[in-house]
């Protein structure tokens, strides 16, 4: 690795499981640490890598004055030794510049990643992806809950490098896994969090590589298309016999037997060339636009798969690794991935106009490297998208596990087996990055419950239900959530609170949260069976909804009755949930449908000219409201 980073016996004393973990040194120190250690090897290469460029111009300009000197005085034989010595130095030379080069970068990458990880704690998301060609904004929650967007979940979590990374961590984000998966992320990445030194290893052999715009999905498909040089046996020996007919012509020509043959085996070159253009022209553009992204997968495939310390042993990592083995047929996919990579680099040749024309009219390269690139594809290419598949998990897993070690007092969500279950102990925000965090227990669990939560304004109904609904995604993700504790069954999580009107389809904000909540009842299905259904059937997830200000956009009367229709409906479905309010006449549903309705609220203060806020949670409804007062400090006189 060239630096030192601390190992996970330096960083974690018990398991990320346990609820308060306690840590030899905090993870600011660790990334401090690293960043400190990184930029000093980073300038500490840029010296050799200096040197190593003056070097390299004395050793030329050296060689080429002595060779000259010797050969001007008819020492032939010194002068030849002289530049075969010059020769096999300067590509010794040239070789450990570029190790000292990759050293540089790579320490660099190193320095920015532990700066990235700085700038995460800090809250500082602004310059991250913010993912915002995942957000659908009629999906069940990924508007309402931040998940993607500015200051938003997948900034925070994301380090996934690869194209198919991003994806494959925002299809986790944006539906929940089923048990099994969720238990299975959870081992993978408490095994890999510990680790910081391989996690940020992995992120930074991907970040040599840039240019990984081209979806690999799309190359993998292009792959199985069928052979150009299929049903043309004699393509082959034309690759071959041109190119020795343009070698002796020229011989031909240079030893004065006349020009003619050479202009006619150009000619007949041309006409390949020509005739085979399209071909040509359509495999250099795939391979050209894929060659970092294949590179980018060589460089972290081989990071899992040569892991020298130890054997993985959580059940997903293994079984991803023995999903290689197969698509490789036992060979490390690592080796058929650097042979497409270096087929891939035949097409460079092209960057260079001149050195291209030169190449394809001596030797058709365009068309031998088409040929290489069939001949691989007949390997590991109909395994491609599977190796690329267990790279994109990778990136997940990796994101997952930096996210779990940056957060060492967040913990292991517990499934539970009971229907919408959820129980939480000192549950926060994790978007809010305050030292003095504010926390609240919560606990709820059957069908057919509401929590109606009141409060005045700003004192955290809505901030409480997306808390709730962020941790829920992060836990059916399989990510550690920032609880001390926290127990919940599968389940569908659903929003409603930022409902906003569509002027291009003329659509008020109150038709619009109407058609929030018609999908609410569709999604929560029929009324609940009384027994369980077997595993077999599949039955759709129970629906947990988040309703915030419920049909704030009409009268009062309406809003009541209007939610009290819904509340009923739902009651009658597999769902259950939270709705929070300012109607005080929705909260006496407790006393009317006992057992289903409970009462909790956000209260507020005014003393000295002053609005007060605790944002605790508390159980019964909110007696105290703040409008008035907040229109007084606004200066907008309230008529007694």
């Amino acid at each position: 690795m060239g630096a030192y980073l601390r190992s996970s016996t330096d960083v974690v004393a018990v398991p990320v499981s346990a609820a308060v973990r306690p840590l030899t040194i905090t993870p600011f120190e660790v990334f401090t640490e690293n960043l400190a250690t990184h930029l000093a090897r980073e300038n500490y290469f840029a010296g050799r890598h200096q040197l190593g460029g003056w070097l390299r111009l004395l050793l030329f300009a050296g060689g080429a004055a002595g060779a000259w000197w010797l050969f001007s005085n008819g020492h032939i034989a010194p002068g030849v030794a002289l530049l075969l010595a010059v020769w096999l130095l300067f590509s010794i030379l040239v070789r450990w510049h570029a190790g000292v080069s990759y050293q540089r970068e790579h320490h660099r990458l190193l320095a920015q990643i532990n700066q990235h990880e700085l700038d995460r704690l800090a809250g500082q998301l602004a310059a991250f992806d913010p993912g915002l060609r995942y957000l659908d904004t009629q999906h069940p929650y990924a508007a309402d809950l931040d998940v993607f967007g500015s200051h938003s979940l997948f900034q925070l979590l994301n380090r996934a490098t690869t194209r198919l990374g991003h994806d494959w961590l925002a299809g986790w984000l944006l539906a929940p896994a089923t048990p099994t998966e969720v238990v299975a992320r959870q081992q993978a990445t408490t095994e890999l969090a510990p680790d910081v030194t391989w996690l940020q290893e992995w992120q930074a052999r991907a970040r040599h590589f840039p240019r990984q715009q081209a979806d690999p999905r799309e190359f993998s498909a292009w792959l199985a298309r069928p052979d150009f040089f299929a049903g043309k046996p004699w393509l082959k020996p034309v690759l071959v016999l041109l190119p020795l007919l343009v070698m002796g012509s020229i011989v031909a020509w240079l030893l004065d037997y006349g020009y003619y043959a050479l202009v006619v085996v150009q000619l007949l070159v041309g006409l390949v060339n020509g005739r085979l253009a399209a071909v040509r022209n359509e495999y250099a553009e795939q391979a050209t636009a894929m060659r970092d992204a294949l590179r980018a997968t060589q460089a972290q495939l081989a990071l899992f798969e040569q892991h020298p310390d130890r054997s993985w042993q959580a059940p997903r990592l293994r079984q991803l690794q023995a999903t290689l083995q197969a698509a490789s047929h036992g060979a490390a996919a690592t080796k058929r991935l650097g042979q497409l990579s270096s087929v891939a680099g035949l097409f460079r040749g092209r960057e260079h106009p001149l050195g291209s024309l030169l190449l394809n009219s001596l030797l058709l390269w365009d068309m031998h490297a088409v040929w290489q690139l069939e001949r691989w594809k007949r390997g590991l290419g109909p395994e491609l998208t599977t190796v690329l598949e267990v790279q994109a998990e990778l990136e997940a897993l990796v994101s997952l596990a930096s996210w779990q070690f940056a957060n060492p007092d967040y913990t292991t969500p517990e499934l539970s087996a009971e229907p919408l279950e959820v129980t939480a102990e000192t549950l926060g925000h994790p978007l809010i990055f305050s030292t003095t965090r504010i926390t609240n227990d919560f606990h709820t669990t059957g069908f057919a419950q509401t929590v109606v939560v009141t409060g005045s304004n700003m004192a955290g109904k809505s901030t409480f239900l997306r808390t709730l609904g962020l941790n829920m995604v992060l836990a059916l993700a399989g990510g550690v959530v920032c609880a001390r504790r926290l127990r919940l069954s599968p389940a569908q999580v659903f929003t409603a609170m930022r409902t906003q009107d569509n002027l291009a389809e003329s659509t008020s904000s109150f038709y619009a949260e109407l058609k929030r909540l018609r999908l609410l009842l569709d999604l929560s299905g029929a009324t609940p069976a009384p027994t369980p259904p077997p595993a077999a059937s599949q039955e759709p997830l129970p629906v947990f909804y988040l309703l915030d200000e419920i049909l704030k956009g009409t009268n009062s009367l309406d809003r009541h009755r209007g939610a009290r229709a819904l509340l009923r409906q739902l009651h009658q479905r597999r769902a259950a949930g939270l709705v929070s309010t300012h109607d005080l006449e929705l909260a006496a549903l407790e006393e009317e449908w006992p057992g289903q309705v409970r009462n909790f609220s956000f209260n507020s203060t005014f003393s000295n000219g002053q609005i007060h806020f605790d944002y605790h949670l508390t159980p019964g409804a909110c007696r105290s409201f703040n409008a008035s007062q907040l229109m007084q400090l606004m200066g907008i006189e309230i008529e007694e």
